[in-house]
């Protein structure tokens, strides 16, 4: 299956499959899903701004998550397998604030003291730069919920079918250009993928 050359190149093409939205609000997952989104605001002729998420992790191995929380949102865990690691909410709520925090340093980085813009009656279109198990896109979705969008749509260049099957509960449409039946990392399907910083974010954002 062909790579994306980029993030950028990605979202071009994503935006083609999302040219018909109506007035809509772009809200990408930092730090990859905004060099995704920002084409795809350019294109729609779009407000871009960003939806912070942290993943929570299995305090031994940080990078397995168990859980993430979104701004304005609560924690949605993988219940199955906090189980199989014999844990439960309570005990990595240690973990949850830490991510709490870094959270709330992100959206003050990111957005200063203005807040999420308007979502009431918006279609809201959530971009991330792919999806592997899922947790951050799911948080995000259900944390914009009770901002009563008039749809909220996930677009995302590439997932994990199981994860994009998965997420079509979350979400009015889910909106992904391949799912590739040896996904193993996002990673994988660009040529380019470099990490962003937080300066990446906001030159991205400036220019929107």
């Amino acid at each position: 299956m062909e790579l994306f050359a980029d993030r950028a190149e990605a979202g071009m093409l994503l935006a083609e499959r999302l040219r018909d939205a109506h007035d809509p609000v772009v809200l990408a997952l930092p730090r990859g899903g905004v060099a995704v989104a920002a084409p795809i605001a350019r294109r729609l002729d779009a407000p871009l701004d960003v939806l912070v998420t942290r993943k929570i992790g299995y305090p031994p191995a940080p990078e397995l998550g168990v859980g993430a929380i979104a701004e304005g949102g609560e924690p949605v865990f993988d219940v199955p397998l906090l189980h199989r690691l014999g844990l439960t909410p309570e005990s990595v709520a240690g973990v949850v604030e830490q991510e709490r925090r870094e959270l709330a340093r992100r959206v003050r980085a990111y957005r200063g003291d203005r807040p999420l813009p308007a979502l009431e009656g918006r279609e809201v279109i959530v971009v991330d730069d792919g999806l592997a198990t899922g947790g951050t896109a799911r948080a995000a979705l259900r944390a914009l919920h009770p901002a009563k969008p008039a749809r909220l749509t996930l677009a995302v260049p590439v997932g994990a079918r199981e994860t994009v099957h998965s997420l079509r509960q979350e979400a009015d449409e889910v909106v992904v250009l391949r799912t590739p039946a040896d996904f193993r990392a996002v990673g994988q399907w660009y040529e380019l993928f470099d990490q962003l910083s937080d300066a990446d974010v906001l030159d991205l954002l400036d220019r929107a």
